[in-house]
């Protein structure tokens, strides 16, 4: 007996690619929420590490801005001394702020592999249309 190829109608095949084409956009849905949790996460580290910049810069240079203010107040009246020092420690904050901040800039929120495989999509179910 010859055998018979399975002939299926417009309407079962477009059914088909309909639920297929669902099943493809949860699945892209599920990826792209994955992919920004991620990323969010490591947006959320940075953000961290700018705050920890912050306080180490003040942490770290608490006991030593009354030792700095008081042996440079000999030399100099204690005000200016404090000015000074106040300024030097300002700085020093604004240097680490900086470094992790121009890090969130460069940081790439986009969900790159959603995006490529959305376009693999694209590209699949304009095979399929043919």
């Amino acid at each position: 007996m010859p055998e018979r190829k399975e002939e299926r109608s417009i309407g079962e095949l477009f059914s088909e690619l309909a639920s297929q084409t669902t099943t493809l956009v949860r699945q892209e849905m599920q990826l792209a929420k994955i992919e920004l949790g991620q990323k969010a996460a490591q947006v959320g580290k940075e953000v961290g590490l700018v705050g920890l910049g912050g306080a180490v810069a003040y942490a770290g240079f608490l006991a030593v801005l009354a030792a700095l203010i008081l042996v440079i107040g000999q030399f100099i009246p204690v005000w200016l001394s404090a000015l000074v020092i106040g300024l030097v420690v300002m700085g020093i904050g604004y240097f680490l702020s900086q470094q992790h901040l121009n890090a969130l800039k460069h940081l790439d929120a986009t969900p790159q592999a959603t995006v490529d495989t959305l376009k693999q999509d694209k590209e699949w179910a304009k095979e399929q249309m043919r």
